[in-house]
């Protein structure tokens, strides 16, 4: 017995016509998955993703994190609240958008990715070099010009910000609960950047890098600097030191501060060793040739107010004393011995330049300490090196900087030993802040992370 099964007949033009329709909706579909994830990355940027060693951004989880050194810039809008205040919501919104939209590019410009936007203030990453994150910074003062001039044809009122710049290693990773994840990051040296912007308000500056920034550029001669002090992030972290990068101004207030470098460096140095009599004239003097100086005009104020009242505004760290305690270990031996011997050796220096002011013991000091200087970077560059540090770049070059700036203090020391010392309370400031603050901020951070690494991998 047999059966037969008779298969339906297929018209061909239907089947092509199935499979075309079928084509195009994959086609849809991919488009519109293409510009799904085109949406997506203007939330999530596509580097963040690559740094975090992802492919997609469906390949992202909560709790990625990956450490980086990063240059960070903070920029906020001045005077927000009244500006926004005369406008509409709309109003406030056009004003916003419009404001990023010029300064986005220069950012990408200059290698640099918008972390993220806080409202008027932007938050942006440079992963290269703090090179790039100063001349962004001083690209988007350059930028805002242009803009304002165009508010200004327009009849608005022109923009005014602020921009701080700091350098460090910190955390970049996805945090989150439950249906909610973003990317971010974390660390000190995100929260100094954030400091700095804020200072720009306090100094009348509008760009302020720190210590840590000015030693990583490959070149700090090419900028316009000078030292304004030094501030903490909070109470229990270590004082840092604030510069201001004055390249933009006007140029007759630029050409002026150029030419009063020395001297308003020596009155702020003069005003945090209390001795603001000896300043007091020096920042009148500046003030009446520059009236544009903001920051000699505050500090002016600050030494007439501590003449009057006795009130010091400043941090308490640079003492005379210069000394090596317990809680200054990163937890390797020679390093720490090294350190402790440098320091001592920088306290002697101080003490021959302030106390002594011999030319002799104060030419012995500064040999010796140059001496080991050069064997204590040699040391660690070399343990870097040796063990693969991932950061020993960064770390080698902070090294060098700190050594560029050593000879430049020695050079100045040896120039005025000619001369008979007359500033030895503004040297003695000089080597308390250029040498031993730096080398404390140093080891607190960029050689304990040094010695974690050494230690987790059981290298020393």
């Amino acid at each position: 017995m047999s059966s037969t099964f008779n298969s339906p007949k297929i018209n061909p033009a239907t089947a092509v016509a199935e499979l075309e329709a079928e084509r195009d909706a994959h086609a849809g579909t991919r488009a519109r998955l293409k510009l799904l994830e085109h949406t997506v990355l203007q939330f999530v940027p596509r580097d963040l993703i690559s740094f975090l060693g992802k492919a997609s951004l469906l390949d992202v989880e909560l709790g990625d994190q990956v450490e980086k050194t990063m240059s960070i810039v903070f920029t906020d809008i001045r005077d927000f609240t009244t500006l926004s205040e005369s406008m509409t919501p709309q109003q406030t919104f056009n004003m916003i958008n419009s404001y990023l939209s010029v300064m986005n590019p220069v950012i990408s410009t200059h290698q640099g990715i918008i972390d993220k936007y806080m409202g008027d203030a932007i938050m942006a990453l440079f992963p290269t070099s703090a090179d790039d994150a100063l001349s962004a910074a001083l690209a988007m003062l350059a930028r805002l010009d242009e803009y304002n001039n165009g508010r200004s044809r327009a009849a608005y009122p022109p923009i005014r910000i602020g921009i701080g710049v700091n350098t460090g290693l910190l955390m970049l990773g996805v945090i989150g609960g439950g249906n909610r994840m973003e990317g971010t990051v974390i660390s000190h040296a995100v929260n100094l950047a954030s400091r700095l912007e804020t200072l720009t308000k306090t100094y009348g500056a509008p760009l302020l890098i720190s210590e840590h920034t000015l030693y990583s550029l490959s070149d700090s001669e090419q900028f316009s600097v000078r030292y304004l002090g030094r501030s903490k992030v909070a109470e229990n972290t270590p004082a840092e030191s604030v510069y201001e990068v004055f390249d933009h101004d006007d140029l007759k207030i630029k050409e002026l501060k150029i030419k009063s470098l020395r001297k308003f460096e020596e009155a702020v140095a003069y005003y945090h060793i209390r001795a603001a009599t000896k300043a007091l004239p020096m920042l009148e003097e500046i003030v009446q040739e520059n009236p544009g100086d903001n920051p000699a005009k505050v500090y002016l104020k600050r030494c007439g107010d501590y003449i009057r009242t006795g009130v010091y505004i400043g941090t308490e760290e640079l003492a005379d004393e210069i000394v090596w305690r317990k809680k200054h270990e990163v937890g390797i031996d020679e390093i720490d011995r090294q350190l402790c011997e440098l320091l001592t050796l920088i306290q002697k220096l101080h003490e021959a330049v302030t106390v002594e002011n011999n030319r002799d013991t104060i030419s012995s000091a500064m040999d010796i300490l140059e001496k080991r200087i050069q064997e204590h970077f040699n040391f660690e560059d070399e343990l870097m090196i040796k063990h693969c540090y991932p950061f020993s770049s960064d770390h080698i070059a902070q090294h060098n900087s700190y050594k560029k700036y050593f000879y430049k203090l020695r050079d100045e020391i040896k120039a005025d030993l000619k001369a008979d010392i007359e500033n030895s309370l503004y040297l003695g400031f000089r080597i308390n802040l250029s040498l031993a603050n730096w080398l404390l901020n140093h080891l607190s951070r960029d050689d304990r992370h040094l010695g974690r690494f050494l230690g987790e991998c059981g290298c020393v």
